[in-house]
């Protein structure tokens, strides 16, 4: 009686009259490797065990077909050492592929019985099976739920909701930056309509590689030390036609930045020269959109970088929406009060969606005044006495930041 496979072993069928498993066809091998990530998930595995779970595939050909997986995206490095890969969002993909099985080879005939330099014409083809349409994405009448699971409230823009405007944007081609102070949204509006993002957090540290990727040293389930190249998130983003966010674009070095600039225009393409001039083409979907913080130290908006991005969308924070998701009445009043100092002149802080969503979760917690203190401990010094002002003509009395008092 056969042993029943434990889970998460994928088995291969046996060639007739052979004690090994059988020879598989071009990318067969691929698609098992995926299932066994995918049937994983969560837990990264080694080449060796994946081999095992396999049935006893060579560990060799299971390395090679993971890294094919790791820089198509479908899988990701875990770990060096030992060198493990875990699944990605995209695994399922390549795990559910149709592999066709090879039909039987015909009995061998004799070299007399074979007729005289004829060949028998080859069958058509099979057309291949249709790809089943896309589905067009529901219609936009509410909240759109962001990869975190909160949701994002569009707004309007030129008449649409943002979230449909921005996804019409990429479907022509046309890049979008959104400017705006922190806090008020660029990120949330940005993951909202765009399921398929994939973002790099940019800093006056970022590097080509962090782009582009780099060499990484691993070590392979015998000891032997390889130094293999890692694709980072805008070659993946190119290679699975996804959307590449770049926030906080301006805070990252014109030099660096000018990396991505090839994949954004007619070039659509871009040469890695750190892995031997390796050549990424992007395929169709593929689409770049960066935040900018106008005032923000460092953020610098460079001629070149705006000329990119050929549609520029200010974003700022919608007191409305403030109001509508239950924040106190008085700290969107004094939001308000100092939004219109800011456009004055008068001051160069006002609070932000974000800063509004905090002060209510302090006031839930330790009291609606220790959340107004909070607020005037919040604003940039310079700014704190006109914030302090405000939030004393709103509430009637001082209120100071918070901070610790007497011993108990």
């Amino acid at each position: 009686m056969t042993a029943p496979m434990s889970p998460g072993t994928v088995s291969a069928t046996p060639a007739a009259g052979s004690g090994t498993t059988s020879r598989l066809r071009n990318g067969e091998l691929r698609a098992m490797v995926a299932r066994v990530l995918a049937d994983n998930h969560g837990t990264p595995l080694t080449p060796r065990a994946i081999a095992a779970k396999l049935g006893g595939r060579s560990s060799g050909a299971v390395g090679n077909a993971l890294k094919a997986l790791a820089d198509q995206g479908h899988a990701f490095t875990a770990s060096a050492a030992p060198l493990t890969y875990g699944a990605t969002a995209t695994t399922d993909t390549v795990a559910a592929a149709t592999i066709t099985p090879a039909p039987p080879r015909p009995p061998a005939t004799t070299r007399a019985a074979r007729p005289n330099r004829t060949t028998t014409a080859p069958a058509p083809a099979a057309a291949p099976a249709a790809t089943p349409p896309t589905p067009a994405p529901a219609p936009v009448t509410g909240p759109v739920t962001r990869p975190n699971g909160t949701p994002y409230h569009p707004r309007l823009l030129s008449g649409m909701p943002d979230v449909v405007a921005l996804r019409k944007l990429r479907d022509a081609g046309i890049p979008a930056l959104m400017y705006g102070p922190p806090g008020t949204g660029k990120t949330s509006v940005v993951e909202a309509a765009f399921p398929d993002l994939l973002t790099v957090q940019g800093d006056g540290d970022t590097t080509v590689a962090d782009l582009v990727g780099e060499y990484a040293q691993t070590v392979d389930e015998n000891g032997t030390v390889r130094y293999t190249f890692i694709h980072g998130p805008l070659v993946r983003a190119m290679r699975e036609g996804r959307t590449l966010f770049i926030d906080d674009a301006t805070l990252i070095p014109p030099t660096v930045l000018a990396v991505v600039y090839p994949a954004m225009d007619g070039r659509r393409q871009i040469i890695i020269k750190a892995n031997g001039g390796e050549i990424i083409d992007a395929a169709p979907g593929f689409y770049v959109v960066a935040g900018h913080n106008p005032g923000v130290h460092g953020a610098v908006l460079t001629d070149a970088l705006s000329s990119r991005f050929a549609a520029q969308i200010h974003v700022s924070t919608d007191y409305d929406l403030a109001a509508q998701l239950k924040i106190d009445k008085r700290a969107v009043k004094i939001a308000r009060n100092l939004a219109t100092r800011h456009a004055n002149g008068e001051t160069g802080w006002a609070p932000q969606l974000r800063e509004l969503l905090a002060f209510q979760k302090i006031a839930d917690v330790l009291g609606v005044e220790a959340a107004a203190g909070n607020l005037v401990g919040t604003a940039p010094e310079e700014d704190r006495a006109t914030v302090a002002a405000v939030v004393r003509q709103v509430f009637g009395k001082d209120l100071a930041p918070l901070a610790l008092g007497t011993r108990i």
